[in-house]
C-alpha cells in the first residue's frame, strides 16, 4: 500500500496519538497546580538553569528550544512581568539579547522539576517495564533521527 498506512498500523498511531495528548494534559495540570507554571515557561526555566548562573543567549535558547523566535519573544515577555526572567543587551552583539533566570524562576522551576518528575515517574516509568523503556527510548531517537534527516532536505 504505497502511500498509506494498514488498518492496524492506524490503530496503533492512535493510541500514540491519544496518550501524548493526555499526557501532554495530565503535565500541564500537574506543572500549572504544583508550580504555578506552564509547560513552555517550564522548557524555558529548564533549560535557563540548566546554564547555571551565566546568562544564555535568545538565539540559542531559540535553537535549544526549537521554537520561532516570535513565540520566544512573546513568551519571554510574559515571563518577564511575572519575574521569572530578564532579558538584558547582549555585550558581544547589541542586536541580540541575553536572558537569565531570576531567584524567583529557580525556585519555581525546581518545584515544577519534582511534579514533571513525579508524573513522568507515575504514568511512564511505573506503567512500562524496563524493556518497554529501553523500546520507547529508542523509538524516539529513530522518529527523531528520520525528522532530522528530512528537515536537512
Amino acid at each position: 500500500m504505497e502511500g498509506g498506512i494498514t488498518r492496524e498500523q492506524a490503530a496503533l498511531w492512535e493510541s500514540y496519538r491519544r496518550m501524548s495528548v493526555r499526557l501532554g494534559e495530565r503535565i500541564g495540570r500537574e506543572l500549572a497546580r504544583g508550580a504555578g507554571l506552564s509547560e513552555a515557561e517550564f522548557e524555558i526555566l529548564e533549560a535557563l538553569v540548566e546554564a547555571g548562573e551565566e546568562p544564555v543567549r535568545a538565539l540559542a535558547l531559540r535553537c535549544g528550544l526549537e521554537w520561532e523566535k516570535s513565540r520566544l519573544s512573546h513568551q519571554l515577555r510574559r515571563m518577564e512581568r511575572r519575574g521569572l526572567v530578564v532579558r538584558e543587551e547582549c555585550p558581544e552583539d547589541r542586536r541580540g539579547a541575553v536572558v537569565r533566570v531570576t531567584e524567583v524562576g529557580r525556585s519555581l522551576a525546581r518545584r515544577a522539576r519534582e511534579r514533571y518528575e513525579l508524573v513522568v515517574r507515575r504514568y511512564v516509568v511505573e506503567a512500562l517495564t524496563e524493556e518497554q523503556l529501553e523500546a520507547l527510548g529508542d523509538i524516539a531517537e529513530s522518529v527523531l533521527a528520520g525528522l532530522k534527516e528530512k528537515d536537512e532536505v
